[in-house]
């Protein structure tokens, strides 16, 4: 079968958009607001040149539209018409931002309150450090880390568990967690994939080029960084919709700092709308990370609030539906301000 891509190109918001789409100018990117009048066609790898939707050729490529331009369904029973903000709550004493903030259960639980009355739609809650270098945590001493947490924020608020371990995906869930979310796309143990697919429960499949974190910025030497992203997370979609997860309750993550270099990092976000061709919510981590920094000139990741509101901004604009952030009450009021402006939304004003 030959690979093809229809990668988004010249994205237009707010009326504009949707007069483009109305006079046939232009598509729908996920069901809009954004949307495309111009395309580029990716075949085995090679550039075949940028079209004007109204111009695609047929021979195939009008298969490869729907997916593109068709609203995912709601993930976990949330809003779908507005990027999602997921707050970041780790409960390790190692994390690359916020580590052993939140060690004590009682912080982390009183930290996701503050983060759900800031706007936060999703708590996502961690008890091992993936950043570079960092040593591997099993998951019995995982669980002791996020069982209580989640018992009791799963009362209030969606949670997703952030692991790669099947047993600590199972006990998450049977706590009250609702979505997991692992870095590894659910290649670290058979078993992972079933614990998903016999709850039922949404999941989050994120690019990481090796299973090992510690080993993750050894493996950067990509031929094209965005289009082998796309390519794994096409296929772990579709290798997890064959074994009964259905593509309506999965996201996927480009894995932005995992096994990437800063440069990567900046052509992955260039080049986002290229995913949304898989047909499923796009989530973009960015939050604080050390690309953000090299760019800004700031060495301390809690500093780095500006560049990753920046960050959110850019990946919303360019079709990300779900946000995970360090910084919930700054992301949400940048958003909905965005919004505003792009979309005209006269609701903002009260």
């Amino acid at each position: 079968m030959v690979e093809r891509w229809i990668e988004p190109a010249g994205l237009l918001h707010g009326p504009v958009a949707l007069q483009a789409v109305r006079d046939g100018h232009a598509l729908p990117l996920a069901g809009g607001p954004a949307a495309f009048p111009l395309a580029r066609l990716i075949e085995e790898g090679r550039d075949l040149g940028i079209h004007p939707v109204a111009e695609l050729p047929g021979d195939g490529w009008e298969a490869l539209l729907p997916p593109l331009t068709r609203r995912p369904l709601p993930f976990a029973g949330l809003p779908n018409d507005r990027p999602l903000v997921m707050g970041i709550l780790n409960t390790t004493p190692d994390s690359f931002s916020n580590g052993g903030q939140h060690l004590d259960p009682r912080a982390a639980i009183a930290a996701g309150h503050a983060m759900l009355e800031a706007g936060a739609d999703i708590l996502d809650i961690g008890g091992e450090s993936t950043r570079p270098g960092a040593p591997p945590v099993g998951p019995e001493e995982e669980m002791a880390r996020v069982l209580p947490v989640v018992r009791e924020l799963a009362k209030a608020a969606v949670v997703s568990v952030d692991t790669r371990h099947p047993a600590t995906m199972r006990a998450a869930l049977d706590a009250g967690a609702e979505i997991i979310n692992d870095v590894t796309a659910l290649r670290q143990e058979p078993a992972s994939i079933q614990v998903v697919q016999e709850a039922r429960a949404p999941v989050v499949l994120m690019h990481m080029p090796v299973l090992d974190p510690r080993r993750m910025q050894q493996e950067t030497n990509y031929a094209d960084v965005v289009l082998e992203v796309a390519r794994f997370l096409r296929q772990r979609v579709e290798t997890a919709e064959a074994l009964g997860i259905p593509r309506g309750r999965i996201a996927i993550d480009p894995g932005l700092g995992f096994g990437k270099t800063g440069a990567q990092n900046l052509l992955l976000m260039q080049r986002l709308p290229l995913l949304a061709g898989i047909g499923c919510r796009i989530l973009v981590g960015a939050s604080r990370k050390r690309f953000i920094g090299q760019v800004t000139g700031v060495e301390e990741a809690a500093g780095r609030l500006a560049g990753s509101l920046a960050v959110a901004q850019a990946a919303a604009s360019a079709g990300a539906s779900i946000l995970r952030v360090h910084d919930v009450a700054a992301t949400v009021q940048a958003l909905r301000m965005w919004r505003a402006c792009t979309d005209g939304a006269a609701a903002e004003l009260g």
